[in-house]
């Protein structure tokens, strides 16, 4: 059998921001044409206001670090692009970094402090304590008799990491052989690297052990406000950590954001777009102990993000970790994805892209397809790890951004050397996304949107990542959707962050 292999070089995503120009670095465009929501005008952030929750301690490394976050900070290396400096929160964002007195709940004072509460024997008490207490301190932020913050910083302190940070979960029956499932594919696929069905996307600890930051992340979700989690490793230079401006852009981005901020989208020449992933994740319920939740994470081509709790499917061990979806559930979800993209855009999309790890199989292409049936243009893609790798002459691998075609085979290295950098910073060989679609499509495209993607993270200003914004946050999304169980979810991104 021949082989018919093209490799071809994508461009770099363009990203827009607040002024004209093509930039493809997220650090180079703020600092040159500032925060996308410029263009708003009157509408755009003019003061972020930041509230602190935490014990005294961590409380003043937060407000001093935000201090410095105010002002200038060098690059780490002046040779090296990687690594710039930090210009300052105002010269970044055009606008004011907002941190009062009135906006601090210290957990060290008052009836029943952090360390009551830290103090206790119990692990489980000792969990549920502490996360009422923090969650008690952003509740007293939002009824301020100042008028609450846009965004509460909760400082933990390494006491709270030592003794909380996660948590043995007394599990039933069915979870104990789920969690034996789970780590006995796990461990098959440390010896193979084919990902064909991994479409669950937790370990077997996630059943095993509760985990602080998504149960305060789901408890802080009741005030419908965002969150943001600070610890030493942000607030204090280390030798062993990032330096202080690499840390300042990263923080400060998620901060504007969490905010209500836009700071950067996807310059796109084509139709109105979106792009949604799809993941399942187990879920504990009141009437069940153990079901899969369908999760669907979208985002337009404006930059807005949202996600979506999907249907249920109760688990059985016969079924492991191959779920699938029923027509009726995947037509379900389709339309609670439109509707919800409708409810924010005023619009419907002109193309919707699903990204999935797993291959759509005829139930489920048969649900989505109905579900958006007045959509003009529907792709349904398989984007998988593969073992499938490419070796260059020279010291480092393939640039980010090659497309190598075998057949009918696509392969995408959305991690790589990267010319701009002179350097390939990443620590393995890379990894190709393997794309495939139940139907021809053209790959070119396919591509460019999934790198692309790979650039709408907000939670930093890197842009190292390899894999695109649809399905990067799943786990976090799923495992934040997890500890709310049945409770309320709010839907935008910033909550889940």
């Amino acid at each position: 059998m021949s082989l018919e292999i093209n490799v071809e070089q994508l461009a770099s995503p363009i990203l827009e921001f607040g002024s004209p120009g093509s930039f493809t670095d997220p650090k180079t465009g703020l600092r040159d044409a500032g925060p996308f929501d410029l263009r708003f005008g009157a509408a755009h952030l003019a003061n972020v206001k930041v509230g602190l929750v935490g014990p005294t301690e961590m409380i003043q490394k937060a407000a001093r670090w935000l201090q410095r976050c105010e002002k200038q900070m060098p690059a780490f290396k002046s040779v090296n692009a990687q690594y710039p400096g930090y210009p300052g929160f105002e010269r970044v964002f055009h606008s004011r970094l907002e941190v009062d007195a009135h906006w601090m709940v210290d957990l060290d004072k008052g009836g029943r402090t952090l360390a009551d509460a830290l103090a206790l024997d119990d692990s489980q008490k000792r969990f549920r304590d502490v996360l009422d207490r923090y969650d008690a301190g952003i509740e007293k932020l939002v009824n301020s008799d100042v008028g609450k913050p846009d965004v509460v910083l909760c400082c933990i302190s390494p006491e709270v990491i030592t003794r909380c940070w996660s948590v043995r979960n007394t599990l039933t029956p069915e979870e104990k052989a789920a969690a034996r499932v789970l780590k006995k594919q796990r461990e098959a696929e440390q010896l193979s690297l084919v990902f064909e069905e991994d479409e669950i996307e937790e370990t077997e600890d996630d059943l095993l052990f509760r985990d602080f930051r998504r149960a305060l992340k789901a408890k802080a979700m009741r005030w419908r406000i965002p969150i943001q989690l600070g610890t030493n490793g942000l607030f204090e230079d280390a030798a062993q950590g990032q330096d202080p401006a690499t840390r300042a852009w990263n923080s400060t981005v998620a901060l504007y954001y969490k905010a209500g901020g836009i700071p950067w989208r996807l310059k796109t020449e084509g139709p109105e777009t979106c792009f949604v992933g799809i993941s399942f994740h187990h879920l504990k319920t009141r009437r069940q102990h153990l079901v899969f939740s369908g999760i669907a994470q979208a985002f337009s081509t404006d930059g807005e993000g949202f996600a979506l709790r999907g249907i249920r499917v109760p688990w059985t061990k016969e079924q492991g970790r191959k779920v699938k979806l029923t027509t009726q559930q995947a037509h379900d979800l389709g339309a609670a994805i439109l509707a919800e993209y409708h409810e924010r855009t005023g619009t419907y999309p002109v193309r919707i892209v699903l990204h999935k790890t797993s291959l759509f199989d005829q139930a489920e292409h048969a649900g989505f397809e109905t579900a958006f049936k007045n959509v003009p243009v529907t792709e349904l893609l398989t984007l998988a790890p593969t073992d499938f790798r490419l070796v260059r002459f020279g010291s480092y691998p393939p640039r980010r951004g090659t497309l190598c075609s075998v057949n009918d085979s696509s392969y995408l290295f959305t991690t790589g050397y990267m010319p701009e950098w002179g350097t390939y910073p990443g620590p393995h060989v890379p990894m190709p996304l393997q794309i495939r679609a139940n139907e021809k499509i053209d790959v070119v495209q396919a591509a460019n949107d999934v790198l692309a993607l790979t650039r709408m993270n907000w939670n930093t200003a890197s842009i190292t990542g390899g894999r695109p914004v649809t399905l990067s946050f799943s786990r976090r999304v799923g495992g934040i959707m997890a500890e709310a169980g049945e409770g309320e979810l709010l839907s935008s991104f910033r909550y889940y962050m």
